[in-house]
């Protein structure tokens, strides 16, 4: 989820690096892991389009009226301090999987518009999983953890204190699993309404002590998240490697006008 621009000739950045607030080091890897398919940053609108191709796809299966907004690229997909992730096939280049990141860094995130969080969240570094869609079939697993270690690698390398998501039934039941604690304990689901009023948990995720908790509770996914290297997830920089328009039309203009 890189210093603002110093002209207005220069391009405006969409994520700036923070400095980790966690102790984040590189395990030697125990194990090395190919996959079929590739997890990146959305780089282009051919990827976004993809990403919007597999998302539209999995709210159609489940909510299907959220599922008619979806059909083009949103315009938060492209807003500064949000990045797409894109699952794709290695043999022809199928989309599989996405997960979108929006960070704090430059505006509240948009799920604040529906819920207000409690003083413990408020004033960290804050990262909102959204948009989550994962291809049908058996593979679907594997994509999807492999998307949330992606989340996770990306939360890490950019400081980012606490990941929130809002998930509707059964979806929530995953991210208990991953160790996501509720923000309103006991309050159950909420009703949203930029998700047409379908009730959603709203649940948090302490990024700094992840990999300290995940192992005391000797939890099944420590070996695959922390310490088993896959060289086809590839998080990369966030200075260039994220799709922005504004980014891309900017560099245009610079490089015309110094000919």
């Amino acid at each position: 989820m890189i210093s603002p621009a110093t002209s207005a000739m220069l391009p405006r950045h969409r994520i700036e690096t923070l400095q980790s607030r966690v102790d984040v080091q590189r395990e030697a890897a125990m194990t090395e892991e190919l996959l079929p398919f590739t997890v990146r940053l959305v780089r282009n609108e051919e990827d976004l389009n993809k990403a919007v191709q597999i998302r539209h796809s999995a709210y159609a299966r489940h909510m299907p009226a959220v599922a008619e907004t979806l059909i083009s690229p949103e315009k938060a997909d492209t807003e500064d301090g949000v990045v797409v992730l894109l699952a794709e096939s290695k043999l022809d280049g199928t989309p599989l999987g996405t997960a979108r990141i929006q960070t704090n860094q430059f505006r509240p995130l948009a799920l604040e518009q529906a819920v207000e969080f409690p003083d413990w969240l408020k004033g960290q570094t804050l990262a909102h999983i959204s948009r989550l869609g994962i291809v049908q079939g058996s593979g679907g697993r594997l994509v999807k953890l492999m998307l949330f270690k992606g989340l996770f690698q990306y939360w890490e390398q950019n400081g980012i204190e606490w990941a929130v998501v809002a998930a509707r039934a059964p979806l929530d039941r995953m991210y208990v699993q991953l160790m996501f604690d509720d923000v309103f304990p006991g309050q159950g689901f909420t009703p949203l309404p930029h998700m047409n009023n379908v009730p959603h948990r709203v649940m948090a995720f302490e990024v700094g002590t992840a990999r300290k908790r995940w192992t005391q509770a000797n939890h099944p996914l420590t070996n695959f998240i922390c310490y088993t290297d896959h060289p086809d997830l590839d998080i990369g920089s966030a200075e260039h490697d994220a799709y922005s328009p504004m980014y891309i039309n900017s560099r245009q203009v610079a490089t015309h006008m110094s000919l």
